[in-house]
């Protein structure tokens, strides 16, 4: 499967490597997943830790060293699709837009705006749900 992964995944994963949103992101990156990212995901990262916890950003780094080791950083398209405009939040539609580019099968978010949209395909499903998926 290929497994695209949110910013706040990878921001729960990166504070707590005990939790949830780690476990989701391990598998991802595990055979026989290929894991995915996208460019928006990497600065959306780099903002918020930035504003909201500077003092790890240190931290950040140093996840980010391995995520790019272990994952795939697929562009963002700037053509956007029709789809979209089922993400209410039009700050996560690039997201959307990476993950469909991308051909990922999962999109793993606890963002509402993608778990309430009604998005099929990619499947988004939240990091437990994927965790405990087949």
């Amino acid at each position: 499967m290929r497994v695209l992964i949110d910013t706040n995944v990878l921001i729960s994963a990166a504070l707590n490597p005990d939790g949830v949103a780690f476990q989701a992101y391990r598998k991802a990156a595990s055979y026989p997943n290929h894991g995915l990212i996208c460019e928006q995901n990497v600065d959306e990262l780099k903002r918020v830790f930035n504003k909201k916890f500077p003092d790890k950003t240190i931290a950040l780094d140093r996840f980010l060293a391995v995520a790019l080791m272990t994952l795939e950083l697929v562009p963002v398209s700037s053509e956007e699709r029709d789809v979209e405009g089922q993400i209410r939040d039009a700050d996560d539609r690039p997201i959307l837009r990476a993950a469909i580019e991308a051909g990922a099968d999962i999109l793993v978010t606890g963002d509402k705006d993608f778990l309430e949209s009604g998005v099929t395909k990619p499947a988004i499903l939240t990091p437990s749900e994927f965790v405990n998926w087949k």
